[in-house]
């Protein structure tokens, strides 16, 4: 791996840490999925690869935060599997994370786009 490549693992690292938490809320504010379905679903994207190690156990915080609710169901012929939904916290928690994630990323265009603006307002 270059290192850049290895900057750039590492800052994916550090966005995914913080931004977790939103995302499985996001994924899960249509429909119920199982562990392994969200899985799949966050190998979609190039910067929310996770392990299942990192998965579950946020899973199970948030079902004990009663963020989640958690119920077995089978399909067919296969095996029960898990299937996790928002609860109505769980609903205004997305709302309420969406919002913060939402200024955030306007305070950081901010300063992108003028790092100096504020600063100098300041000053006057």
């Amino acid at each position: 791996m270059t290192e850049t490549n290895d900057a750039n693992a590492k800052w994916d690292a550090q966005l995914r840490k913080g931004t977790l938490e939103l995302a499985v809320l996001g994924a899960l504010q249509h429909e119920a999925k199982y562990g392994l379905a969200l899985l799949n679903y966050f190998r979609t994207f190039d910067t929310m690869q996770i392990t299942e190690g990192t998965l579950y156990p946020l899973l199970d915080r948030l079902k004990r935060e009663g963020v989640l609710t958690a119920s077995w169901q089978q399909e067919g012929e296969q095996r029960p599997r898990k299937f996790y939904a928002l609860t109505e916290l769980g609903h205004q928690k997305l709302n309420e994370l969406s919002a913060r994630w939402q200024r955030s990323v306007e305070d950081l265009q901010q300063l992108l786009d003028a790092p100096l603006k504020k600063k100098e307002s300041d000053n006057e």
